[in-house]
């Protein structure tokens, strides 16, 4: 017993324990979603983050320790944002076809996300910082953060919101559009995209290829549109 402690004592102090403790916990959750039939509430994303969560919880494992080693798949965030844009280029004739209507689609989902958000945050009476974080929730966590600094909520709360957002999305999006009778996959990736940012566009990525694609495209007007629009609106009407 007291060469495992030593052991564990050892491993959660260095990088790589949080490295090995993200890829081992999502490998064994993306297995039983594979096993699940890929069922929305299998998500391995969501199970993942959960068990991490109570595992650091659990063993007294401070954050900045996980994240010393986690951060090297942090890092890959980036490139696998920009790998979305592949499909996109293979679909390139065809969205420039539907430019307009997909542009009036982005504005539309991307205020009705961000007024239906700050209208229950306000309803429910909460302070004016968390109203300001909770706005950019359905834009990827990175912007989201950024956007949060500008018009005055907190960027950590601002990525909290926008990863549970994203999660939410994930899960709940197929039982969704299945009882809306909405199949066409391009509508259902860009609905997932515009409301649930980067985990929603990975999802709609494994499930069909033009879902994926316009998921991807959804997310980056998101990102866009938010980033100049949102810090315009506070600053004139906040």
């Amino acid at each position: 017993m007291a060469d495992f402690v030593q052991l564990w004592v050892y491993l959660s102090s260095t990088p790589l324990f949080g490295l090995a403790a993200t890829i081992v916990t999502y490998v064994v959750a993306l297995a039983i979603y594979d096993r699940l039939g890929r069922t929305p509430w299998a998500n391995p994303v969501l199970w993942s983050v959960l068990a991490i969560g109570t595992f650091l919880l659990a063993s007294g494992t401070p954050y900045p320790s996980y994240f010393a080693g986690a951060q090297f798949v942090h890092v890959l965030l980036g490139p696998a944002v920009v790998a979305l844009g592949w499909p996109l280029y293979l679909r390139r004739a065809e969205i420039l076809r539907r430019a307009a209507p997909l542009l009036v689609a982005a504005v539309t989902g991307g205020l009705a996300a961000a007024a239906s958000a700050v209208a229950l945050a306000v309803v429910l009476g909460m302070p004016h910082e968390i109203v300001r974080s909770v706005a950019p929730k359905s834009v990827t966590a990175p912007v989201a953060m950024g956007i949060a600094e500008q018009i005055g909520g907190v960027p950590a709360l601002a990525a909290v919101f926008a990863v549970l957002t994203g999660m939410v999305g994930a899960v709940s999006a197929r039982t969704l559009f299945d009882r809306l009778g909405i199949t066409d996959w391009a509508v259902r990736g860009f609905a997932l995209g515009t409301a649930a940012h980067g985990i929603g566009a990975a999802r709609a990525l494994q499930v069909d290829p033009d879902a994926g694609a316009y998921a991807g495209i959804a997310l980056g007007l998101q990102v866009v549109l938010a980033a100049l629009l949102m810090p315009l609106f506070f600053r004139l009407f906040g």
